[in-house]
């Protein structure tokens, strides 16, 4: 039955009646039911308050008073989340942001793709090998990644180990940015390792400013206890209708619903159809919510998105992430800021230089150039700065690991190491030294703003 209009969950289930593109099909009925209903009375994983300090903090990054950092793996694993990695993922985050704060003169939004992105579109159901097909690997929250037909069923019970995984990963990242781990002083430290590398020599000179900046701080006595903790928010793709409507929740304090599996979510490129489940269903969620934006984006695509998600105009509720392309960013980006910024509308634009510029390489993997990834993040600045706007966050796929699995930077990745140490189930994220170079090359963009 429907609730009351007058009812805080009115609506929320609306977008069952609409058209929801990349939903797992359940192969047990009951293992679904028993799954959603205990995920309904699971503890939320974030809270409310926390929630609407990010859109605050976000509000301030669409004024251009704030800058967002939002990076982490591409598809999240299970056996992933161990200690180590999620602190190898932090640590990473945390050095691209003092980078980041340096050269922007500005607070530094920090936000992980974790503890949720278990979920990924697909441009296939199926996958067939050697005359085999079964379903396509859909992220943890849904099958496995090994080629069997036990492992590529959609399982319900997965979303549930996901919400048990997410909880961890978070009790762990709440541990490391508020118990010293985030020092800004240990942090500034670990990115001296970047610097003993000759290949980034030209980086030497941001990097001894930041050092005497720091070194000035603690001789004046700055509040280095202060500096100890720092906020990380979590984020991930809002794919999984039936995983996100479990774990939305009414808060006691407004009376209004809070999508609780994360503070930040989005809506992909492939699920942004205005008539869709996935817009419909977030508008009625109070989280602030990014859109990723392809080439093909129209100003009428994105006044309708912004009239559908952001209705009132409420400064750090909506996020335009674009995905243009190297090739595309310079052409078609201008169009839709001018349209959104002639609107009155307020959004935060951020770019994802990752999902526009994957290609195979010549032994077979998906793969992304460095050259081509910085080439967006550079069209993006310029577009921003010849329009008066302002460029106002960064959004990547990457690891804290040593892999292999984007080509080049100044310590070259060839595609001969993707052998070894290519180790994405879906698709290639920036190593550890190649998010850090990304950082540097921001850092002197947003000093020249």
């Amino acid at each position: 039955m429907a609730a009351p209009a007058s009812s805080p969950t009115a609506g929320l289930d609306a977008w069952r009646s609409m058209t929801a593109v990349q939903q797992p099909s359940w192969q047990d009925p009951g293992v679904y039911t028993a799954s959603v209903k205990e995920l309904s009375s699971l503890p939320p994983l974030v809270f409310a308050g926390e929630v609407d300090v990010l859109r605050e903090r976000l509000a301030a990054a669409a004024q251009g008073k704030a800058f967002l950092l939002q990076g982490g793996d591409c598809a999240e694993t299970f056996d992933g989340a161990t200690a180590d990695k999620i602190s190898a993922r932090v640590r990473t985050i945390l050095q691209m942001a003092v980078v980041l704060t340096y050269g922007a003169s500005l607070p530094v939004i920090k936000m992980g793709r974790m503890a949720g992105q278990f979920a990924k579109p697909r441009s296939s159901n199926d996958e067939t090998r050697d005359g085999v097909t079964l379903p396509a690997y859909r992220g943890d929250m849904v099958n496995g990644y090994d080629f069997t037909p036990e492992t590529r069923g959609h399982d319900a019970a997965r979303m549930v180990k996901a919400y048990h995984t997410s909880a961890s990963t978070l009790n762990l990242i709440r541990a490391f940015t508020q118990g010293g781990f985030a020092d800004l002083r240990l942090v500034h430290h670990w990115n001296k390792g970047f610097m003993a590398n000759p290949a980034h020599s030209r980086y030497e000179s941001l990097a001894r400013e930041i050092d005497r900046a720091v070194r000035f701080m603690d001789a004046c006595g700055a509040d280095f206890e202060a500096l100890k903790r720092v906020e990380f928010f979590a984020s991930h793709e809002a794919l999984l209708l039936d995983y996100e409507r479990a774990l939305t929740r009414i808060d006691s304090r407004t009376s209004l619903p809070y999508d609780t599996s994360a503070h930040f979510l989005w809506i992909g490129e492939r699920t942004r159809d205005i008539d869709g489940a996935h817009v419909d269903f977030l508008s009625r969620v109070r989280n602030p919510i990014g859109v990723k934006l392809g080439p093909s984006t129209s100003g009428d695509d994105a006044l309708a998105l912004i009239d559908k998600l952001d209705p009132n105009r409420e400064p750090g509720r909506l996020t335009f992430i674009t995905r243009m392309g190297a090739q595309n960013i310079r052409e078609k980006l201008p169009k839709l800021v001018e349209r959104v910024t002639g609107s009155g509308a307020q959004v935060l634009w951020v770019t994802d230089p990752m999902h526009g510029n994957t290609v195979t390489s010549p032994n077979g993997y998906k793969t992304r150039n460095f050259d081509d990834v910085i080439d967006e993040v550079r069209g993006f600045f310029e577009v921003h700065n010849s329009l008066g706007t302002f460029p106002g966050g960064l959004h990547v796929e990457m690891t804290g690991d040593d892999v292999a699995e984007c080509l080049g930077g100044s310590d070259p990745i060839d595609q001969d190491a993707f052998i070894e140490r290519y180790e994405s189930v879906c698709d290639p994220r920036l190593n550890h030294m190649q998010s850090l170079e990304m950082a540097f090359l921001v850092a002197g963009a947003l000093s020249k703003r």
